[in-house]
């Protein structure tokens, strides 16, 4: 026991390392840094990856196929098989499963997919679902709505999304305004004479043919 200790009131903690003490410590002289160098200078450091100037390991390995890990798209994944756990006429979102602790949360995208059975009729709303997934679920008398990234209903109604008949013809109506207002195409002048020259051309061509006959 010393005094160092007995201030310390029960908090452990490791000492500083005090260098350039003396060579008696081991870290006297240089400091632990060496001689000469580029790690003996003041303000010294090293990128991630750095191998000292020979070929680092990220350009030594090869490079082979395709990863889409930069921008695909996660999914938090159960069967059909453990909705079961719910009761007949339940909605079964990402919230109740998550609740239920039936799965643990990967992103905030949800799909269903058709490994085992289901005997409960549930109104299922996620993002995805399996062709296999969305006969059971109506096999056994319930619902499936499909959600966007958002978790809003997806309106499979061609008329409400703007791709019925009332829009073809509000769009084709505005297409033929934008044609009326569109200013004529005109020729430049360059264009001007090449057609006037092409003109008499044929002309000449015409006069000469019909002299020869």
């Amino acid at each position: 026991m010393d005094l160092k200790t007995v201030c310390a009131k029960g908090v452990k903690y490791k000492t500083r390392s005090r260098v350039g003490r003396g060579i008696g410590s081991g870290s006297g002289k240089t400091c632990g840094r060496g001689h000469k160098g580029r790690g003996s200078r003041s303000g010294a450091s090293r990128r991630p990856g750095y191998e000292g100037g020979q070929m680092p390991i990220y350009r030594r390995v090869p490079k082979r196929g395709f990863t889409n890990a930069r921008f695909r798209t996660d999914y938090t994944t159960i069967n059909v098989d453990k909705l079961n756990d719910f009761a007949d006429g339940d909605v079964v979102d990402l919230d109740a499963v998550l609740e239920r602790g039936l799965v643990s949360k990967n992103t905030a995208l949800l799909k269903v997919l058709g490994n085992g059975d289901l005997t409960r009729k549930l109104t299922v709303r996620a993002q995805k679902c399996s062709a296999s997934a969305v006969e059971k679920i109506k096999a056994a008398g319930g619902e499936f709505i499909a959600l966007d990234a958002r978790g809003r209903d997806l309106v499979v109604d061609a008329a409400t999304t703007g791709r019925g008949k009332k829009a073809g013809k509000a769009r084709q109506a505005k297409q033929a305004e934008r044609a009326k207002r569109a200013k004529p195409f005109k020729l430049s002048r360059k264009a001007k004479k090449a057609k006037q020259s092409a003109g008499s051309d044929d002309g000449k061509s015409t006069d000469e043919g019909g002299a020869k006959a």
